[in-house]
C-alpha cells in the first residue's frame, strides 16, 4: 500500500506557473506507475499526464501537452507536475495516482489517490 500527499496548488494569473508535487509513503515508490488528474467543478475526473516506473515514459492530455511536464524522483518518493503557461481552463482540484502496473489514462485502473490539490487560475 502506498500514500499520497498532494502540495503546490494556490492561485495564479493565466500565463503564470506552479509546480504541483506528490509525497509517496509506504510500498516502494518506484513499484508504481503514476499519474496525474484533475476534476472541475461539475465535471467528471480527467487524466492529464502519466509517467511510468523509471519515469522514462510519459504521456499527456491533448489539452496540456507542450505546457505540462511530469516528472518523478524515486529517491525522494516525489512525482511532480509542472505547470507553466496556465489558463483560466485549467482551474480544477488535481489528484496523484498510483497504479502498480503500466502507466494508464484511465483512472479507474489506479489503485491509490492523494487527497487533491486546489488551482486556481485567473484571467
Amino acid at each position: 500500500q502506498v500514500q499520497l500527499v498532494e502540495s503546490g496548488g494556490g492561485l495564479v494569473q493565466a500565463g503564470g506557473s506552479l509546480r504541483l508535487s506528490c509525497a509517496a509513503s509506504g510500498r516502494a515508490f518506484s513499484d508504481y506507475a503514476m499519474g496525474w488528474f484533475r476534476q472541475a467543478p461539475g465535471k467528471e475526473r480527467e487524466f492529464v499526464a502519466a509517467i511510468s516506473w523509471g519515469g522514462r515514459v510519459t504521456n499527456y492530455a491533448d489539452s496540456v501537452k507542450g505546457r505540462f511536464t511530469i516528472s518523478r524522483d524515486n529517491i525522494k518518493n516525489t512525482l511532480y507536475l509542472q505547470m507553466n503557461s496556465l489558463k483560466p481552463e485549467d482551474t480544477a482540484v488535481y489528484y496523484c495516482a498510483a497504479r502498480a502496473a503500466s502507466r494508464s489514462e484511465d483512472a479507474r485502473l489506479y489503485d491509490y489517490w492523494g487527497q487533491g490539490t486546489q488551482v486556481t487560475v485567473s484571467s
